[in-house]
């Protein structure tokens, strides 16, 4: 079984939720008492999140970058970067090291390819939404239609999940909201909704909408599955 590499803490809400999919996956592969090998950075979220919003995006890197060599000295195999955000920097993050990394696009890019899906519909950060690290390379290297919602959609997805999922909240009323912008998506053509953001599976998962979500944590966390210990689960 090789090592995953979990670079995480962004939010820990959502690490928790990858270390959990990991190891059940892991044990549902192998049987009797196995669990994941992983080596792990937990990051302070606090100094990143800021730097997030004052657009210092090179001190995020180099931040991250040294936390995934010391992933790495720890004997990982591959690196997962556990948030779709801070894929804005996983080219510098890549650079630093000398394993592979798993990118959380590419993982749910080839979901959606395997289910005949053309049309996807996002949601997360306005980092995620607005700009073209994650929805380009869904665009150029995939070939596929992404859909965002409109402004004021965007402002209320956003907030929700630095002030109240990364902070362990759950709100019936946000849930509401998120549920009707998802349906909103699919009713200009999206065939499935990406849930661009790993804390978003927290709020609202599949029982709540007959739209097809796709939770990146989860697919994210079967990708390095399957790369641990050879085959899917």
């Amino acid at each position: 079984m090789k090592t995953i590499g979990l670079l995480g803490g962004m939010s820990w809400e959502s690490t928790v939720g990858y270390y959990r999919a990991i190891n059940e996956g892991v044990k549902n592969s192998l049987g009797g008492l196995h669990s994941a090998k992983i080596a792990m950075v937990s990051v302070d979220f606090d100094p990143i999140e800021k730097l997030q919003h004052q657009g210092d995006w090179d001190e995020t890197a180099r931040i991250l970058s040294e936390a995934a060599k010391n992933i790495e000295s720890a004997g990982a195999d591959f690196l997962l970067i556990c948030t779709n955000t801070m894929h804005k920097v996983a080219p510098q993050i890549e650079s630093a090291i000398n394993i592979p990394l798993l990118h959380i696009a590419d993982a749910t890019a080839e979901v959606i390819l395997e289910k005949d899906i053309k049309t996807v519909g996002l949601l997360g950060t306005a980092f995620t939404m607005e700009e073209n690290f994650y929805k380009g390379r869904l665009i150029e290297k995939y070939g596929l239609k992404v859909i965002v919602p409109e402004d004021e959609d965007r402002k209320c997805v956003h907030e929700v999940i630095y002030e109240e999922l990364c902070l362990g909240k759950i709100k019936s009323q946000s849930k509401l909201e998120y549920l009707r912008i998802i349906e909103q998506l699919a009713s200009q053509g999206a065939e499935a909704v990406i849930l661009g953001c790993t804390e978003i599976g927290m709020l609202v998962n599949q029982e709540d909408t007959s739209v097809r979500l796709l939770d990146t944590t989860k697919i994210h966390a079967d990708a390095a599955i399957e790369k641990a210990v050879g085959n899917a689960v």
